[in-house]
């Protein structure tokens, strides 16, 4: 199972662009925003488990 945070580096109209926080060498990975919390905005950290991503800062 995958754990991991992100940094929301972009909203960019229906999508996020998210960069992994502890490999920033990694793709960015695009993530439709009907996925994420309502309340993100760019420079938030979210974390990813179990297939849902919860806003932490």
């Amino acid at each position: 199972m995958l754990t991991c945070d992100y940094k929301v580096i972009q909203i960019d109209g229906d999508y996020a662009h998210l960069q992994r926080i502890d490999m920033p060498q990694e793709e960015e990975k695009l993530v439709a925003l009907a996925l994420l919390p309502p309340e993100i905005f760019e420079g938030c950290v979210l974390h990813y488990e179990w297939m849902q991503y919860t806003l932490i800062k």
